[in-house]
């Protein structure tokens, strides 16, 4: 089956054609992204108002593009899949309204997926990675652990009490003047620092559980870097250095925890699969490649092209759902909010509504 991918559930616009074939294998035949970074780069972050703007008048374009390289046309599709939670509602609503009018014109079954979904079945489209594994989820929104057992099958082991890990890596690039996208400036810049020289903490590291708290090791850099003040560029560097390698051996022990439980619990993981856009990070892959090669188990990281936001993901989750006929409400709206694990419990240690599930 051939479904096309639609994806606008932040700030990268993306269309996308792949296609399943009938012992599993999937293929992507196009994968066009849009990226809005500089749309935000001047405001330190994602405006929504401008996001949704910008999918406006991308996402047609990019739907023509994907079809176009992928060298098939609106008959040859079985399906559209489409982000429909977890995201910027403004987004959210361009994308599945785009995917909606597509499905009634050529008569094709709609497919809304959780963006979380297209990360967490990524590695079996480029790895052929079998269930059940171990997700490290990264990302500026989310960051968990989640044993995947099967499409559809997710059960959350553990999540941040506060903030994401993506969002630690740009508050912490803000305070030391870097410019957006926070994650990449901090380990551009962590190449020429000392990462020993500042005594960061590495929080909840050997505590029950496995879940992040992120908040604490943020503090942690604004202080060091008041005490530092006026921060010259070695200064600079050696903080990021520090953070990195602080963050680094936290998500290690973070994940150790977890390969155990999900042993004691689940069964043994085939592998440990870490997605979306922090897994591009080569210091945080290295020290979670040496953790899985320490304990005889596969390490599988996606392309870095597919560990940020992209539709070949959404329409590879829409058909394997397809496949399993387990695909959707097709008049599910648009979610916010929508936990890959809908039974697990949120966390509340960051505001009023706790942390993001």
């Amino acid at each position: 089956m051939t479904l096309l991918g639609i994806e606008t559930s932040c700030d990268e616009t993306s269309a996308s054609v792949v296609r399943r074939e009938a012992d599993g294998r999937g293929t992507i035949l196009s994968n066009v992204v849009f990226s809005q970074i500089e749309d935000h780069a001047i405001y330190g972050g994602v405006v929504p108002e401008i996001a949704a703007r910008a999918h406006v008048e991308a996402l047609d374009g990019l739907v023509r593009a994907a079809l176009g390289e992928s060298g098939r046309n609106w008959v040859d599709l079985d399906g559209i899949a489409v982000t429909a939670g977890p995201g910027l509602i403004g987004g959210l609503l361009v994308g599945v309204m785009t995917a909606k009018a597509i499905a009634a014109a050529r008569g094709l079954p709609l497919l809304p997926v959780n963006h979380l979904e297209g990360h967490a079945l990524t590695a079996t489209l480029t790895d052929g990675t079998a269930f059940p594994y171990l997700l490290l989820l990264v990302s500026g929104g989310h960051t968990q652990l989640v044993a995947v057992e099967g499409v559809g099958r997710y059960r959350r082991l553990g999540t941040t009490i506060d903030d994401a890990l993506g969002e630690a890596f740009d508050k912490t690039a803000k305070m030391l003047g870097l410019p957006y996208p926070g994650g990449p400036n901090v380990e551009k810049t962590a190449l020429a620092g000392d990462p020993t020289r500042f005594p960061l903490p590495r929080p909840l590291k050997g505590q029950p559980g496995c879940n992040f708290s992120l908040s604490g090791l943020k503090t942690a850099v604004r202080l060091a870097a008041e005490d530092a003040a006026p921060l010259t560029e070695r200064d600079v560097s050696d903080l990021c250095a520090s953070f990195q390698a602080a963050v680094a051996e936290v998500v290690e022990d973070r994940s150790r925890r977890a390969l155990a439980l999900m042993r004691e619990e689940i069964g043994a993981p085939t592998a440990l699969v870490v997605a979306g856009g922090v897994a591009a990070n080569k210091a945080i892959r290295a020290r979670l490649e040496t953790l899985c090669n320490g304990m005889g188990l596969a390490f599988v990281a996606p392309p870095m092209a597919l560990c940020t936001d992209n539709a070949a993901m959404i329409a590879w989750a829409g058909a394997l759902r397809l496949a399993e006929g387990l695909s959707p409400d097709p008049e599910l709206p648009a979610r916010p909010r929508w936990p890959l694990d809908e039974s697990a419990e949120p966390m509340h240690g960051s505001g009023r509504l706790g942390a993001r599930a």
